[in-house]
């Protein structure tokens, strides 16, 4: 078992999960109420990640955050830090990547609301901050709980992206799954099926988790008074 991959991804997924969930709620929000043109076109870039092959993203992120690029040479400069192969760049990585399994939960969760819930808290004269802070945000915790657990989980165990970017550093950018994979190779079947089973066990029980959580969350707030 390798413990310091397990910890590095845990690491990254938390990183990943503070930095996108917040993000998630603002672009979902807005995406759940505005109608504009090129909208259909932008969610479809949202959801690229889902359809897109792992290879092809890390290619171009890569690409994006190398030394030759502009980005990548303004971090440098600015830092002293690369971003390809280095624990930053997987972060930002996991982020863009992840973008779909955040902001799609959310945004369907604010569809859900009615706008006569909405017009009566105006009414009322609460604020707009107030009143996604008072009513809306705790209606769509179930869609912030499916968000969270599916980004946190899925960062757990990505691979293509995370080895394109980051390469197999120890200690910086090598994950559990590519220490599963380092361990196949090396015909350490045991070490491999017991990582693999750190992290089918936690799928499990986080889904099951989530699952139940969220039947709560909407029973109760669909079984508040209006």
């Amino acid at each position: 078992m390798d413990w310091q991959a397990l910890w590095l991804s845990v690491r990254l997924s938390c990183f990943t999960v503070v930095v996108l969930i917040p993000l998630a709620i603002v672009v979902g929000r807005w995406l759940a109420y505005r109608q504009f043109k090129g909208k259909s076109l932008l969610e479809a870039l949202i959801m690229a990640p889902l359809v897109l092959p792992p290879t092809v993203i890390g290619y171009y992120l890569l690409v994006g955050l190398g030394n030759q690029s502009m980005i990548g040479q303004w971090v440098e400069q600015l830092t002293g830090q690369q971003l390809v192969f280095h624990f930053s760049g997987l972060v930002i990585a996991s982020i863009i990547v992840n973008i779909p399994f955040a902001v799609q939960p959310i945004q369907r969760a604010f569809e859900t609301i009615p706008i006569d819930i909405r017009d009566a808290a105006a009414c009322c004269g609460m604020s707009r901050l107030r009143i996604f802070f008072r009513v809306e945000l705790p209606m769509i915790w179930p869609g912030v709980l499916t968000a969270l657990v599916l980004c946190f989980s899925h960062v757990l165990g990505e691979f293509g992206v995370v080895l394109m970017l980051g390469g197999n550093i120890a200690g910086e950018t090598k994950t559990i799954s590519i220490a599963i994979y380092d361990s196949v190779q090396a015909f350490d079947f045991d070490s491999a099926g017991m990582m693999s089973l750190v992290l089918l066990l936690f799928a499990v029980s986080a889904l099951a988790l989530t699952t139940s959580m969220s039947r709560r969350l909407g029973g109760h707030y669909n079984a508040s008074p209006r």
